[in-house]
């Protein structure tokens, strides 16, 4: 996605950091990868199993590591309990330790990939004593290699599990190293060196984003903790100032647009950082302006508690591990107000904090679960939540089948306009991301009385020929939150004909609405909190049942209120309120 200016907007940003006008356009080679490229891709991995790949991961192992860094993230206590009773548990799913086979994993692909990345011996370590927990990490470290330390395959071996494994292999060493046994030492210390020159070979290769940023920490953790790792580290710093300046847009945003990718590239670099650290090395300056920039950026997609809003596929991750990852980062810094190029807007009033998704989705071959959310808003009052997205997309598991996590990628499944029941952006049948938003405009102005925010996309264009337009008012006291969505016809399209619309906006949890006897309003009562009043002056409302995704993935029943109307063919224009009653 590139952004550039519209030709009717001053170059200048306001004094207070706003920039007021700005154009994201989705790039237009938006197809995932071509059949040509998953060809090359399947005998490139075929490569991995060849003998000319085996000797180059053949070499000299270390006798010892130079040092344990510290892993500052607290792990999942729950998780680490169920290790200790003898199985894994993962998004509601569990899997017996004792039975367990690498070489015939039945797990779908993201509990395979907690497997396969060894992420679990941070759960494991906020159970157990070292004395308590080794038994056990070296019963599935066996397990393991027994099936993967000969002959490198997906996914064990894939980029950024390779990467994980590095990073949780170092920090929780004491669990996977304890053993007596020096056969078994030596297998571990050998197999580490051997996927540090696997890494060497493959991780530009990674796609771009957080799997790639993951195989380079790995490659610099091998660097600094195997002895000799001078070339390496040289090599590795060099890779990963590519890698940051590919992985992250100039505001601090992922490319994916993920939050839950953001949170993961702030703990991946701050764990990078913890090595340096334990080394007493300088930390590389690309490593340190990485997270100076991503920190401001995912703080910017909090509300009043602390936690994250539901943007593309992330449930609610909860205010505890933002805290916890942006302590670990050691960075200080305030929310961005405007991350222009990752793609969201964050007005902050009063007690009220708005949320704005500004962007096209992100291109198909950078987020498995993009969401068709253009436009869509969240907000919060205080500690409390009022209006959210469903979220939970990337969160598939024992909660959330596979058919409600591509249902949650919908535009209905977020607080926006839905024009006749489609999708601002295709959802293809293989996942993708199809055809749809590509260009967005967007001006935001600040004054005393609050912000003014217009935005357009136009992804009903094509098919349908409207532009769909949503200006936001935010009065300077966030009390009242003034919107109107917009629906013009297209230039140099033929006259659009009549068209069902639907308006949504999801209701957090706690929030439970009352329809006024007109089918114009709804007062909504947050639990414990405000008292707001919802109005619409088109259409008719009324309140349907939705369900909105936790950072752990569990879904909670909710409520949403939606607006039916009517386009047609010379536009339509829906206006509605938010007020605070006190």
């Amino acid at each position: 996605m590139s952004a550039r200016k519209g030709p009717d907007v001053p170059p200048e940003a306001g004094d207070d950091g706003i920039e007021q006008g700005k154009r994201l356009i989705r790039v237009a080679d938006d197809k995932g990868l071509s059949l040509a490229q998953k060809i090359a891709n399947h005998f490139y991995l075929l490569s991995w199993k060849t003998p000319i790949h085996g000797r180059r991961l053949k070499g000299k192992y270390p006798l010892k590591l130079l040092a344990v860094p510290d892993d500052e993230m607290p792990g999942d206590s729950r998780a680490g309990a169920a290790i200790r009773a003898g199985y894994f548990l993962f998004r509601g799913r569990k899997l017996a330790i004792d039975t367990l086979d690498f070489a015939r994993l039945d797990a779908d692909p993201a509990f395979a990939d907690y497997l396969h990345s060894f992420r679990w011996l941070r759960d494991l370590a906020s159970a157990a004593s070292r004395e308590q927990g080794a038994p056990i990490a070296e019963e599935v470290m066996r397990k393991w290699l027994a099936a993967h330390h000969e002959t490198p395959s997906e996914p064990a071996w894939r980029a950024d599990n390779a990467g994980w494994r590095l990073l949780f292999w170092t920090a929780h060493a004491p669990l996977i190293l304890s053993s007596s046994d020096l056969v078994y030492r030596s297998l571990v210390l050998n197999c580490i060196a051997r996927t540090a020159r696997h890494l060497d070979r493959i991780a530009d290769k990674a796609p771009m984003g957080l799997p790639r940023l993951v195989a380079w920490c790995g490659i610099l953790v091998a660097a600094l903790l195997i002895p000799g790792g001078d070339a390496r580290r040289l090599f590795g710093e060099a890779g990963l100032t590519r890698a940051i300046d590919g992985s992250f847009h100039a505001d601090g945003g992922i490319v994916s647009r993920s939050p839950l990718a953001q949170v993961e590239a702030v703990m991946l670099l701050s764990m990078l950082r913890a090595v340096y650290d334990v080394r007493r090395e300088g930390v590389p300056p690309c490593l340190t302006d990485g997270l100076n920039r991503a920190v401001p950026a995912l703080l910017g997609l909090t509300h009043g508690d602390g936690g994250l809003g539901n943007w593309q596929g992330a449930g609610a991750i909860a205010p505890q591990n933002v805290q916890a990852v942006v302590a670990a980062s050691r960075v200080r810094a305030r929310p961005l107000r405007q991350a222009r190029d990752w793609g969201y807007q964050r007005i902050v009033a009063g007690n009220s904090i708005v949320q704005i998704d500004a962007a096209p989705p992100p291109v198909a071959r950078l987020a498995e679960a993009g969401c068709a959310s253009t436009g869509a808003i969240e907000i919060s009052d205080g500690p409390l939540r009022l209006i959210v997205n469903c979220g939970g997309a990337a969160l598939a598991g024992a909660w959330i089948p596979h058919d409600l996590a591509q249902g949650l990628r919908t535009t209905a499944a977020h607080s926006t306009l839905t024009l006749n029941d489609s999708n601002s952006t295709a959802l293809l049948p293989d996942g993708t991301l199809g055809k749809g938003v590509t260009e967005v405009e967007l001006n935001r102005q600040e004054s005393d009385n609050g912000s003014r925010l217009d935005l357009s996309h136009d992804g009903y264009v094509r098919r349908m020929g409207y532009v769909h337009r949503r200006l936001l008012l935010v009065n300077g006291d966030g009390k009242e939150i003034r919107g109107e969505d917009m629906l013009t016809p297209a230039q140099r399209r033929r006259k659009p004909g009549k068209q069902p619309v639907q308006l949504r906006f999801h209701l957090a949890p706690g929030v439970e609405p009352t329809l006024t006897a007109d089918n114009q309003g709804a007062l909504l009562r947050i639990d414990l909190g405000a008292l707001w009043q919802f109005r619409t002056g088109t259409g008719v409302l009324s309140v349907e049942d939705s369900l909105w995704v936790d950072g752990d993935g569990h879904p909670h029943p909710t409520r949403q209120l939606v607006v039916t109307s009517e386009a047609l063919p010379g536009g339509a224009s829906i206006g509605w309120i938010f007020k605070r009653m006190g």
